[in-house]
Formats: structure tokens, sequence, C-alpha cells
């Protein structure tokens, strides 16, 4: 089990936020579609956003373990004992990522906070 670098889970962030930017703003424009014409409610584009993030993460490290930017790197995320984290596990990694604070723990703590306080890392597949 070997801890992938910090240029991965760069690689791995980008290739995420693109795809999950890409599914929000699709939903945003299909939703925009029945402000328009049904008199909906209107949103925030942010509500469409971080909620995509929270399904993205939970549903794709919740069953397979990783998300198409850990595919594309051939890591996967796995408990510090080595094992597939469990859905409450993700679930509170995923929360975790909504923070903003998230991606500053990296100096303190070796690696972000939603690693950390979810008790997971990414290693190589």
């Amino acid at each position: 089990m070997r801890k992938v670098g910090d240029g991965t889970r760069a690689l791995n962030f980008f290739i995420d936020t693109v795809l999950i930017m890409v599914i929000a703003m699709l939903l945003f424009r299909w939703y925009n579609w029945y402000v328009m014409y049904w008199r909906y409610a209107p949103l925030n584009f942010g509500w469409f956003f971080f909620g995509t993030v929270m399904v993205y993460y939970t549903l794709l490290e919740g069953i397979f373990g990783k998300t198409p930017g850990k595919w594309f790197t051939r890591s996967r995320v796995v408990t510090l004992a080595g094992k597939r984290p469990n859905i409450a596990l993700i679930l509170w990694r995923s929360l975790l990522r909504l923070t903003i604070i998230d991606l500053f723990f990296g100096p303190f703590l070796n690696g972000p906070l939603h690693d950390y306080a979810s008790k997971t890392t990414v290693v190589e597949d």
C-alpha cells in the first residue's frame, strides 16, 4: 500500500473538479429552464455545484472506491488499515470536502482535512 504523491492528488482534484463543474452547469441550466417557463424559484449556482460535489464523491467513492480522476491516475481511497472504507466514512469525507479550509491542513496533517478526519488515504491501485 503506497500513498500517492501531491502531484497525483492535484491531478485527481483537477479532473474531478472539471467533471463536477460540467455536471453542475448542466443541472443549473436545466433548472433555469424551469425557472423561466414554469416560474420556479431561482437558485444560485453554488447550490448546484456543492450539491454535485457531495453526490459525486459520495456515490463514486462509496460504490467504486474511486472517482474518474482516481481511475485516470490509478489510485483509490482506502482506510488507514488498507481496507475499503464504509459509507459513513465516505459520507463524512464528502462533507468535509465542502469546507473552505480543507486543503489548508496539508502542511500540518500531512494531507487534507478530509483524509485526516475520516481516517482514510489515497493509495496506488
